[in-house]
């Protein structure tokens, strides 16, 4: 029963970790460039894109498709640097019993 105790209170401490991490990503704030910075998007931890930059010189007639373009270009930039960053927390929270945080519902990175 002791190792079942010991057991119990470092899956106890290893969730703690786990929703500190969730909370962390939460807050992060992700930019991604395309163009040669010409465009910047900005995504909030959860994924979602909450600013659009676009260099002046975009802003001109016929450069529409250009500029969307870029926009998802910036953005899969962008939600790239977001998911390494999500894993490499996700990774440190898990520690030790990393292997075991991908099979469990509700655990991804």
């Amino acid at each position: 029963m002791k190792d079942l105790s010991g057991l119990m209170k470092q899956a106890q401490a290893m969730q703690q970790k786990l929703a500190d991490a969730q909370a962390r990503i939460a807050e992060i704030v992700i930019e991604g460039t395309a163009g040669g910075g010409m465009v910047t998007v900005t995504l909030s931890g959860a994924g979602e894109l909450t600013k659009v930059v676009l260099d002046e010189s975009l802003v001109e007639p016929g450069e529409g498709e250009v500029i969307a373009d870029l926009i998802v270009a910036a953005h899969a930039d962008a939600k790239r640097k977001l998911d390494a960053k999500q894993a490499q927390l996700m990774q440190e929270a898990a520690g030790p019993m990393a292997g075991m945080v991908g099979g469990l519902p509700g655990m991804k990175f």
